[in-house]
C-alpha cells in the first residue's frame, strides 16, 4: 500500500513540474528580432523649379530690307548654319559689285605708283632726278597702297553685309513661330524674326532657404562647386505634372552668391539632359536636392522606433535573452530607416515585431524573419500531414 501512494506522489509531482514548465514557457513572449545595420542615408530638400532652355536666341535681322523668303517650319527642329530667312538682296550685291570696282581702280593706282618709283630710283641713283621727286614717288606709292587696303576693307565689309541677307540660325534647336510676315520692312533694332531654343539640355531653376544653405555649409557642401573628394555630388530629381519622376537626374552647377533679403533665399540651377524633350522651357515643376549623405550612419526600421513622454525608445535583446528598453536620440529618415545617431551599436538585436508586450528586464524568446518563416512552414507541413490522415 505504501509503494502504491509513493509512486502515486511521484506521478503527481511529474505532472505538476511539467505543466509548471510548460505554463513558464507560455509566458514568455516570442519576438522578431533582427540586427541593426549600417546604411547611406540621402538627405534632401523639396523646392518649386522652373524649368528654362539652355540657351535661348533671339534672331533679328542685322541689315536692313524687305522679307522675302521664309525656309523652315515653324516649332520644328533647325540645325545650326541652316538658312531661316531671305532679305532682299538687290541693294547689296550691288554695293558689293561698287566695292569690287573701287578696289581693282585702287589696285591699278598702286601698280602705276609703283611702276613710278621703279623708274625714278635708278635715276636719282644716277642724280639724274630729285630728291624731291623720289620722295612724291614714294608717298604716292604708299598712298595708292592704303587706298586699295580701304577698298579691300569696303569690299569686305559690302560682302558681309551680303551675306546678313540670309539669315541663318545660331545653333541646333527648335525654332518658335515667325514674329514678322513676307513682306515686312525688317533691319531696325526691334524687329524680332524668331527665337531658337536649345532643349536637348535644359536648366531648371529654384530658390533654396538660408536654413538649408547653412547645414549644407556645415556640412562642407558647396553647391554649385564639384568637389572630388566625395563619392556623391549635389544633385537634383525632377518630379512632372502627372507626379512621375523624371527619370535623367540633374548636376547642380551654379548658386548664387548672395541671399534675396526679401525672400531670405538665394537661386539655385541645375543642369538636366532632355534628349527626348520631356522637360519643357517655362513648365514649372517640383525638385528634390540631394543636400547631403550621411554615410555608414547605425539605421533600424521605423516600425522599431516607439515615442513617449521620455522620447524615443527601442527594445534590445541581450545575448541572455533579456530585453532592454533603451532610450535613443534619432536622426534623419529614408524609405522606412530611421538614423540612431547615438544609444544603439550595430549588429545589436533589436525587436521589431512584439514589443508592445514588452517590459523592461523580461525575458523573451527572440527569433529571426528566417526562423519565424521556417516554423511556420513546418506548421503547414504538419498540418497538410494531419489533413492527409484524417482523410484515410
Amino acid at each position: 500500500m505504501n509503494n502504491i501512494r509513493s509512486t502515486l506522489a511521484a506521478t503527481l509531482l511529474f505532472v505538476l513540474l511539467f505543466s509548471a514548465c510548460k505554463k513558464t514557457q507560455a509566458d514568455t513572449p516570442i519576438v522578431e528580432v533582427e540586427p541593426a545595420t549600417t546604411d547611406n542615408i540621402e538627405i534632401y530638400g523639396e523646392y518649386v523649379g522652373l524649368i528654362r532652355a539652355s540657351r535661348n536666341v533671339e534672331i533679328h535681322a542685322r541689315v536692313e530690307g524687305f522679307l522675302e523668303k521664309m525656309t523652315f517650319n515653324e516649332g520644328k527642329e533647325v540645325k545650326a548654319g541652316e538658312p531661316l530667312f531671305y532679305i532682299n538682296n538687290k541693294p547689296y550685291k550691288a554695293r558689293v559689285e561698287k566695292a569690287k570696282a573701287q578696289l581693282k581702280r585702287d589696285e591699278a593706282q598702286e601698280l602705276k605708283a609703283e611702276s613710278d618709283l621703279q623708274r625714278i630710283e635708278p635715276l636719282y641713283n644716277q642724280n639724274a632726278a630729285s630728291r624731291l621727286d623720289l620722295d612724291n614717288a614714294v608717298a604716292a606709292l604708299n598712298m595708292a597702297k592704303a587706298d586699295a587696303a580701304m577698298s579691300k576693307a569696303d569690299l569686305d565689309q559690302a560682302e558681309l553685309e551680303l551675306s546678313y541677307t540670309v539669315v541663318r540660325s545660331p545653333l541646333s534647336g527648335y525654332i518658335s513661330e515667325r514674329y514678322v510676315d513676307i513682306g515686312t520692312l525688317v533691319g531696325n533694332s526691334k524687329s524680332l524674326l524668331a527665337t531658337v531654343v536649345k532643349r536637348d539640355t535644359v536648366l531648371v531653376d529654384f530658390k533654396l532657404t538660408s536654413l538649408d544653405y547653412l547645414r549644407s555649409q556645415r556640412r562642407n557642401v558647396h553647391l554649385g562647386e564639384l568637389d572630388t573628394t566625395r563619392s556623391w555630388q549635389p544633385s537634383v530629381i525632377v518630379t512632372l505634372a502627372d507626379n512621375s519622376v523624371y527619370n535623367e537626374k540633374g548636376i547642380v552647377d551654379f548658386a548664387s552668391p548672395q541671399v534675396d533679403p526679401k525672400t531670405g533665399t538665394f537661386g539655385v540651377r541645375a543642369e538636366l539632359p532632355n534628349p527626348n524633350q520631356v522637360l519643357l522651357p517655362g513648365q514649372f515643376t517640383r525638385v528634390k536636392l540631394l543636400l547631403d549623405v550621411l554615410e555608414n550612419v547605425v539605421v533600424v526600421p521605423r516600425k522599431a522606433i516607439s515615442i513617449e513622454k521620455g522620447g524615443a525608445f527601442i527594445f534590445v535583446i541581450r545575448p541572455d535573452s533579456i530585453a532592454e528598453k533603451r532610450y535613443v536620440e534619432t536622426g534623419p529618415e529614408q524609405d522606412n530607416k530611421i538614423v540612431i545617431i547615438r544609444g544603439l551599436n550595430v549588429n545589436e538585436n533589436i525587436v521589431i515585431e512584439g514589443y508592445q508586450k514588452l517590459t523592461h528586464g523580461q525575458k523573451v524568446i527572440p527569433r529571426s524573419r528566417e526562423e519565424e518563416q521556417k516554423i511556420e512552414a513546418q506548421k503547414k507541413e504538419e498540418t497538410a500531414e494531419t489533413k492527409k490522415e484524417d482523410k484515410k
